[in-house]
């Protein structure tokens, strides 16, 4: 009997190392939160853009239409009516700091801290 109760004892406190290990781990891991900031229009717009929920933006700015596309936290230029489509090319931004710019549209997006 003391057996059974000294194993019941190491395997409960085995499970509640791995919930404080793993507890641990995603605060670690966990991403401050992030938005896009997008300056548009020859900088006289600024649009945050929440990476949260997916969402397709088309927005005016000078001769152009701006296509953004939200998905899995990310954002990127798309279906770029521009003759270069370099903006296209900057890929999906995510992580705080990356940046973008349609610059025929005079359009630069940004992700920054949220807040």
């Amino acid at each position: 009997m003391k057996s059974s109760s000294r194993v019941n004892r190491i395997f409960t406190l085995a499970v509640l190392l791995a919930a404080l290990l793993l507890f641990w781990f995603v605060r670690r891991n966990a991403r401050p939160g992030v938005i896009a900031r997008l300056q548009y229009d020859d900088g006289a717009q600024t649009l945050d853009i929440s990476l949260s929920q997916d969402a397709r933006y088309d927005l005016p700015s000078g001769n152009y239409t701006i296509h953004l596309e939200v998905k899995d936290g990310a954002i990127a230029f798309v279906d770029s009516p521009c003759p270069d489509h370099l903006c296209e090319h900057y890929g999906w931004l995510s992580q705080e700091g990356d940046w973008a710019a349609c610059l025929p549209a005079r359009a630069s997006l940004t992700i920054v801290a949220a807040g």
